[in-house]
Formats: structure tokens, sequence, C-alpha cells
């Protein structure tokens, strides 16, 4: 039987698999070993991969949590402009919905309104794919640095911290 990789720090299931970013964690890799990193309190530790169906764990690439929201937008750079809204934000970015055709690696200034009696919150951000799904940008400069999106992400990702854009719960046989 399966079970989630549990966080040996902080003792939440629900950990994920990460890629191998020491030598120590490539070579844990040849012997069935692998990283994973904690949702909640972002500690790395190996694990085994081994699972009851003997399939390795998809590898989550995602560096920030994403918050699912509907907030509305407008975006500009060179000669195009466009509307849309937000359907999830995190510290490195966000997927909008919107009928501007852009394509990858052009960068825009968005205005995001993150409440309606606020002047919308400006971040520049590159377009990193272009999908039915969406537009997803790339932040440029991490939103650590702008001071009321990061208030905005963490206020709303207490209700959210389980919910990833690609979800993933990864398990070890034991």
């Amino acid at each position: 039987m399966s079970r989630q990789v549990t966080c040996p720090r902080c003792h939440k299931q629900g950990a994920l698999r990460a890629w191998p970013q020491t030598p120590r964690e490539l070579v844990a890799a040849l012997i069935w070993i692998v990283p994973f990193q904690c949702r909640h309190c972002r500690h790395r530790f190996l694990a085994r991969r081994v699972s009851a169906s003997g399939s390795s764990h998809p590898i989550e690439r995602r560096e920030h949590l994403r918050i699912p929201v509907r907030l509305c937008l407008s975006f500009s750079g060179g000669k195009v402009r466009g509307e849309g809204t937000v359907l999830d934000l995190s510290l490195g970015g966000c997927i909008i919905k919107s009928e501007a055709h852009v394509r990858v690696d052009d960068i825009f200034y968005l205005e995001i309104i993150i409440a309606e009696d606020e002047v919308p919150v400006e971040v520049a951000a590159m377009v990193r794919s272009v999908s039915a799904r969406g537009i997803a940008f790339k932040f440029l400069r991490k939103a650590q640095e702008n001071k009321r999106l990061l208030t905005f992400i963490q206020s709303h990702s207490g209700f959210t911290s389980s919910v990833l854009s690609k979800a993933v719960e990864p398990t070890v046989t034991g």
C-alpha cells in the first residue's frame, strides 16, 4: 500500500518531488533515492522514489505556490494593449485569460487590480507560454519586491496552501 511523502521537518504530508540540485542528490538518484521539497515549510530532503506501480513520480517544476484568483488587469507593451482576468497568481508570475494576441518572450507592463478602491499593482512581466488555458507571465522582478502584491499573495495563500496549479501527490511505499 502506498502513502504520501511526509516532511521530516514539519511532519506535514504532500511533499513534492524536486529536481536534483546538489552532487549528493544526483548520486542518491542512482540508488532510487530522490529529492523532495515540502510545500509547507520548503524543506528539501531525500526519500525513496519507488511507488506501488513501480513508476517514477512526476517532478514539480514550479517554484512558487499558485493562488487561484479572479482579478481584472490591463497590460501594454510595444504596440499591444489588452485586458483580461488573472486566473492564478504566485510570487513568480500569473496566468491570465485574454483575447489579446501575444507571443512568447514579449514583455509587458501589467496593472493588476487587487482592490477596487486602490491603485492597481504594476509589474513588468514576460510571456512564458500561450495555451488554451491562458497566457502565462513570469514577473521580471520577484513579487517579494512589490510589498502590496506580496501582502495580497500571503493573505490569500493561507486559505489555499494545498492548491498548486499542477497538483502532484507523490507517494512512496513503506
